[in-house]
């Protein structure tokens, strides 16, 4: 396989320094979702980089998660900052995205245009299910206006949840099919709906097919067990509409990009999947989307 330097989409940070102010998850980890024990505890942005070199990925887009509401121990936000400091102490290695939680209203907007003006952050991100309201729910529509007009895309957890703690259960309101009205309502917005829509992967399809500005992000769930469906669509009709990611450090970044390796892309769609399209709906080295 010819040496290619991709662009991962979906990276949260994991440096001591960000994992200290989150809950204990680590029996979700490193049992359901198999994370190594050792890259539970934590990597300083060095031993990233030394990861990201050796699996052949050029640049990470960082994540300033906010998950859930503040104040339940389930919940945490990432600071801004640490995503920026990283940014800025590796340029032409890390992106920032900056994380949105609905119940902050027009404070979460002026600090999402902050992020973005201020900081250099290249998009937002957000997770549906840990505020159980569903994509199309008017308290993201702040958020989507303020994307529009900064000229950034907004990536957001499509498919099901999953139970990280049981004192915090959550209802799997990111059905792919409410970005329709999403889509309709802001058709210059552009849409990464990421973790692949699974088990409404087919749905998922459907939204990127019917809207220009709607794309698939492949992380968190390993290539090896995407539905044939999916890896149809990156090979054919949906080569220009689909973003790698692994989601870190839910899926290995050596791994990931051996199974990758293993599904035999032809090359041009292979480059799209790893690289230019990230590079395009980023807008990122003067690339147009």
């Amino acid at each position: 396989m010819t040496a290619l330097r991709a662009i991962d989409a979906v990276v949260n940070i994991w440096t001591p320094e960000a994992l200290a102010g989150r809950p204990d998850r680590t029996a979700f980890y490193t049992g359901k979702m198999r994370v190594k024990p050792e890259t539970f505890q934590g990597l300083s942005l060095k031993e990233m980089l030394a990861r990201m070199d050796a699996a052949g990925i050029e640049r990470a887009f960082l994540i300033a998660a906010k998950v859930g509401r503040l104040g339940h121990p389930a919940c945490y936000h990432v600071d801004y900052r640490l995503v920026a400091e990283a940014v800025q102490a590796h340029p032409d290695r890390f992106h920032g995205l900056a994380g949105l939680d609905p119940t902050e209203g027009m404070r979460g907007v002026r600090e999402l245009a902050r992020a973005v003006t201020e900081y250099g952050f290249i998009g937002a991100h957000f997770y549906p299910h840990w505020f159980e309201l569903p994509p199309d729910h008017a308290k993201w529509y702040p958020f989507y206006a303020k994307c529009v007009e900064l000229d950034v895309p907004v990536q957001l957890q499509v498919g099901q949840s999953m139970v990280y703690d049981p004192s915090y259960p959550l209802r799997s309101v990111g059905r792919p099919i409410a970005l329709d009205a999403v889509a309709c309502d802001f058709p210059e917005l552009r849409i990464i709906g990421i973790h692949v829509g699974i088990p409404w992967t087919d749905e998922m399809i459907a939204m990127a097919w019917k809207h220009a500005n709607v794309f698939i992000g492949s992380d968190a769930h390993s290539p090896r067990y995407w539905p044939q469906s999916f890896v149809h669509y990156i090979r054919s009709y949906g080569q220009d509409k689909v973003i790698f990611g692994t989601d870190f450090p839910v899926l290995d970044f050596g791994r990931t990009m051996a199974e990758i390796d293993a599904l035999n892309l032809p090359e041009p769609v292979r480059q799209k999947f790893l690289r230019t399209n990230a590079l395009r709906v980023y807008k990122l080295d003067g690339a147009a989307s």
